[in-house]
């Protein structure tokens, strides 16, 4: 009642006939719910388009311009061409704001390309049924998301919907992200309650059961968003050696800023201002002595073979 009542107050723009602050507030939040209802979105996830049964992992930026729809004048992306084969690992490395996590957006349609193409498995992302293609796909970020339920509840949900995770599946998955032995030394195992946000944690056991959540729908594509910045050194190695098992057959995205996580990739992209102005492997790279060799410098980092 109270929502119909602002919904008309703001229709009719009248004047609220109290001052009282939650009055403010609540009126506001209507308005921005009915705008947000009103919205139409230019990405329709249920839009009909071609279904994947078996990715194989082949991506690929043909030509592509973009510039994000708050900020339409300024160009992010000018003619930006790269490509993943199958099973590869390429990293990303640059300065915040060139453009490294968006490529990830394009690669999961959280965006479309103002030019070009972004094409996965030799086709635009745009003829792809969109929840088909992203159930092929797995994000793990820098914060990863708990949610107040138990460890095993948390890494079902990384099932699409639709289908359903035995407990063998559940256990096949903590012992890929490294985090099995951890869980089964507690009392309730995988009935144990990780608290709101995961506030029982750690942060290198939240990012361990990220990835698990990532790995149990078994994505042929793994992006991973710095997955280890913002851990310590010994949680750091943990999760590392988690995500090398689980790059395995797998074609993987992996931007980074520590770069010394990153020095046995296939192939290191070095992105600047919205361009890739170096790419090769790491002692390749350092060859060159340009912008990644003095990022490595910055971070003590030798050549390595």
């Amino acid at each position: 009642m109270l929502l119909l009542t602002l919904y008309s107050d703001f229709a009719n723009r009248k004047t609220p006939s109290c001052s009282r602050p939650k009055y403010v507030k609540g009126k506001q939040s209507a308005i921005n719910v009915f705008e947000l209802l009103d919205k139409q979105t230019t990405i329709d996830a249920d839009k009909e388009g071609v279904v994947i049964d078996r990715l194989e992992g082949q991506v690929a930026l043909q030509g592509v311009d973009f510039a994000y729809p708050t900020r339409p004048g300024i160009k992010l992306f000018k003619n930006v061409n790269l490509e993943v084969r199958p099973s590869q690992t390429v990293a990303l490395v640059g300065p915040s704001g060139c453009g490294k996590s968006t490529i990830i957006s394009l690669l999961e349609r959280w965006y479309d390309a103002l030019g070009g193409q972004v094409v996965v498995d030799h086709y635009g992302i745009k003829d792809l049924q969109l929840n088909n293609l992203r159930s092929k796909m797995a994000l793990v970020g820098q914060e990863p998301v708990l949610f107040d339920i138990s460890i095993g509840e948390n890494i079902r949900y990384g099932i699409p919907d639709g289908e359903v995770a035995d407990h063998e599946q559940v256990v096949a998955a903590a012992k890929a992200a490294n985090i099995h032995n951890f869980v089964m030394s507690l009392p309730m195992k995988y009935d144990t309650p990780v608290g709101d946000k995961g506030s029982q944690l750690s942060g290198g056991q939240k990012q361990r059961i990220a990835i698990a959540r990532a790995l149990i729908r078994n994505p042929k594509l793994l992006l991973l968003d710095e997955a280890t910045s913002a851990l310590d050194s010994e949680s750091e190695k943990l999760v590392q050696e988690a995500l090398d098992k689980a790059r395995a057959g797998r074609t993987t995205i992996v931007i980074a800023h520590r770069l010394s996580t990153i020095q046995d990739a296939d192939l290191i992209l070095v992105v600047k201002d919205g361009s890739i102005i170096e790419s090769g492997r790491h002692y390749e790279l350092m060859g060159l002595g340009g912008v990644y060799s003095e990022l490595c410098k910055k971070q003590n980092l030798e050549v390595t073979h």
